[in-house]
């Protein structure tokens, strides 16, 4: 009790923060250490933290990306690690951004869930072990998957800003499909 007293309290008296750390560029699984959950709930709006570690759901057609047309990467919320490309979003009619694919199928982990009395697939990050949402069988080609994900889970790099932001190895992808290859 006293420890996370100490955690909750004093530790943002101390300046070692987040707020106190420079952002970390890119991702690097070898350097994420997941933060403790008291860091966690002073980071992350009340919806990030109940979707990402609680499997909340947040409303469909009233989140930030369902309808994000940009081109650009999304990122956990929580690691950075990347998840999905604008490149295989595409509109299922839910509600929530919906993905064909997951970019870097390594940072993704998945586990049935059997909450709604249902047997469903929850996807989960792999490193940070945020809930991103469920994947569902009924999407279009090429994979016939709909990765229906949690706007709450996701961080949205525009292409513009990969490189600044350390995701500048994605930028080819990108470039490939201004010329019409993929």
């Amino acid at each position: 009790m006293i420890s996370t007293f100490l955690v909750a309290f004093l530790l943002p008296l101390t300046g070692s923060g987040p707020e106190d750390r420079p952002p970390k560029k890119g991702w690097d699984s070898a350097r994420f250490v997941k933060p403790a959950d008291a860091e966690l709930r002073a980071r992350l709006s009340a919806i990030q933290y109940d979707v990402t570690q609680h499997e909340g759901t947040e409303p469909a057609f009233r989140n930030e990306y369902w309808d994000n047309h940009k081109p650009g990467l999304y990122v956990d919320v929580v690691s950075g690690e990347p998840l999905f490309s604008s490149l295989d979003k595409y509109d299922s009619g839910t509600g929530w951004p919906s993905f064909t694919r997951p970019l870097e199928p390594g940072n993704i982990k998945t586990k049935t869930d059997r909450r709604l009395f249902a047997a469903r697939t929850e996807v989960r990050s792999a490193h940070a072990d945020s809930h991103l949402g469920h994947v569902f069988d009924d999407g279009p080609q090429p994979t016939g998957l709909r990765y229906c994900m949690n706007s709450a889970a996701l961080r949205f790099i525009p292409v513009d800003r990969l490189e600044a932001e350390g995701y500048g190895k994605y930028v080819p992808l990108f470039e490939k499909n201004k010329s019409g290859a993929k």
